[in-house]
């Protein structure tokens, strides 16, 4: 279903495997700076192979090109990621860069909305975040001319790198 939302998908045998993936995809697109999340899961994978791609811990600005996050679930349903604001993580790397990768483990996919949050609530101790954001695919607006326009109000492009472990 994501791939049908206009996603990209990368599978990976490993989310040893994302740091390789994610350099690759960005220099195949001409990118060489990301901004990521802090999560703990990003931080302790090995980026020596990733090359000269400078990567950067902070909130994304306007003008970032790229940003990585990790995702708590996929939905299965309708291809849809859950992600959550936490400090590690802000809710600016969702929407402000134009191309955003979002890590997710294929032990995260629930089959549909309802076991998703209630996932959240088990994780979160039953306080909901202050910010869930649910993305299907990148996003897009057909409000100017019913005309298409992709990235009207976040990311152009939002790639998956689907981990089998």
């Amino acid at each position: 279903m994501a791939l049908e939302a206009a996603a990209e998908l990368i599978e990976l045998d490993s989310v040893a495997e994302v740091p390789g993936a994610v350099a690759g995809w960005l220099r195949d697109n001409g990118i060489d700076e990301l901004v990521c999340a802090g999560d703990e899961a990003l931080q302790s994978m090995d980026w020596s192979g990733a090359g000269d791609i400078r990567r950067e811990q902070r909130v994304a600005r306007s003008g970032d090109l790229a940003s990585l996050t990790t995702s708590f679930a996929g939905i299965a349903e309708t291809g849809t990621l859950m992600l959550y604001s936490r400090a590690e993580s802000p809710t600016t790397l969702n929407f402000l860069p134009d191309n955003h990768l979002v890590v997710l483990r294929r032990s995260q996919i629930v089959g549909v909305y309802e076991e998703a949050w209630k996932q959240l609530r088990g994780a979160t101790g039953g306080r909901m975040p202050r910010t869930v954001n649910l993305i299907t695919g990148p996003s897009r607006s057909a409000d100017i001319e019913q005309k298409l326009q992709m990235g009207a109000h976040g990311p152009r492009t939002l790639v998956i790198l689907l981990a089998n472990d």
